[in-house]
C-alpha cells in the first residue's frame, strides 16, 4: 500500500467513526475524569445512589429531603466520569496484507480504532506486533501514515510467528483492540488470557479476505506462503476444498467459543463490501461498536 491509498483508508475511517464508534457507552470504566462513566462515585448529574453520611464528605452532597423525613444524614452517590483508556495493537503479519482487499480493511480497521478512541478523549496508545517484534508508535506516526514502515521494518525472522502479546505493555482496565486475521496455529486461550488480565476489555476485530475463506482452487495449482514467499506446488480437488473450508470454519469456531468464556467481543470483518457495509454485518451486532449518534 502506498501513501495515497492509506490516506485514502483513513478518511473511509474516519467517515465510519461519525457513525460508529468503540463501546464506550456499553462499559464501566476506570481512569482519569472524562465523559463516560465510571466504577466508583464521582461529581456527575448522573445519580447512581445512596448511602450513610460519613465526617469528611462533601456537605453539598447531603441529601436534605431525606433528612427532614427521618434526621438521619445521607449522602447522595453521583456515577463517576471517567477517561477511557484504549490500547490498540495490530497484528502486522504478512498475512494480513497479502491481498490488496484485506490490507485495505486493516489498515481501516486501525484507523477506525485510534480515530474512535481520540473522538472519544480516550488515553489511546498503538502497538504493532510480530510473533515477539513490537514496536509501541507515537500517535503521530499513525495519522501521518508512516505506521507501515515501521510494521515492515519489524524482524524478518519472526514471519509467521504466533503473536508474543505478553511482551506488549497492556495497561490495566483498558479497551484491548487486538486487529487480527488470527491465521496461525495456536491455541486461543493464553492470548486471550493475556488481553483479559489486569481487567482488560478485550475487543477482537479479524479482517478476512473472500480467497481465504471461500476459496475457488481447483487442479495444480502453486501455493505461496504469505509470511516467507515459499511456493509449493499442490493439487486440490474438490475433497481437498472441502476439508479446507471444514478446517476454517472450526478454527474460527474455536476463537469465538474461547472469546466467549473471556468475555472477550469477537468480530470477523469482510474486505470485500465498502466499510460500512462489513461493520454492520458483524461488528455492530456482536457489540464490538456502537453508534456514535446522540
Amino acid at each position: 500500500m502506498n501513501q495515497d491509498q492509506l490516506v485514502a483508508c483513513h478518511h473511509r475511517a474516519l467517515a465510519a467513526a461519525g457513525r460508529l464508534r468503540l463501546p464506550f457507552r456499553s462499559r464501566v470504566w476506570r481512569g482519569a475524569a472524562g465523559e463516560f462513566g465510571g466504577a466508583g462515585a464521582g461529581s456527575s448529574l448522573d445519580f447512581q445512589d445512596h448511602r450513610t453520611y460519613v465526617p469528611g464528605d462533601d456537605p453539598r452532597h447531603i441529601n436534605w429531603q431525606a433528612y427532614a423525613r427521618t434526621g438521619s444524614y445521607t449522602m447522595k452517590l453521583y456515577r463517576e466520569e471517567v477517561r477511557p483508556t484504549v490500547d490498540v495493537i495490530m497484528d502486522t503479519s504478512e498475512s494480513m496484507f497479502f491481498d490488496p482487499g484485506k490490507a485495505t480493511r486493516s489498515a481501516e480497521l486501525l484507523y477506525l480504532a485510534t480515530e474512535s478512541s481520540r473522538a472519544a478523549g480516550a488515553a489511546v496508545a498503538v502497538h504493532l506486533i510480530r510473533g515477539s517484534a513490537m514496536r509501541t508508535l507515537p500517535l503521530g506516526e499513525v495519522f501521518s501514515h508512516r505506521w507501515l514502515e515501521t510494521a515492515r521494518a519489524l524482524a524478518s525472522s519472526e514471519a509467521g510467528s504466533i503473536p508474543d502479546l505478553s511482551r506488549t505493555p497492556l495497561r490495566p482496565n483498558a479497551l484491548r483492540v487486538w486487529i487480527s486475521d488470527l491465521l496461525y496455529e495456536a491455541d486461543p486461550e493464553p492470548l486471550l488470557r493475556v488481553l483479559a488480565a489486569r481487567h482488560g476489555i478485550p475487543l477482537l476485530f479479524a479482517p478476512f479476505a473472500r480467497c481465504e475463506s471461500d476459496p475457488d482452487w481447483n487442479g495444480n495449482l502453486e501455493m505461496i506462503d504469505a509470511e516467507n514467499g515459499n511456493r509449493h506446488a499442490h493439487r486440490i480437488d474438490p475433497p481437498v476444498l472441502k476439508r479446507y473450508k471444514e478446517a476454517y470454519v472450526r478454527h474460527f469456531a474455536v476463537w469465538k467459543s474461547t472469546s466467549l468464556r473471556h468475555r472477550a467481543i469477537f468480530a470477523r470483518v469482510s474486505a470485500e463490501p465498502d466499510l460500512a457495509t462489513a461493520l454492520y454485518a458483524e461488528a455492530v451486532p456482536s457489540g464490538a461498536l456502537e453508534s456514535s449518534l446522540g
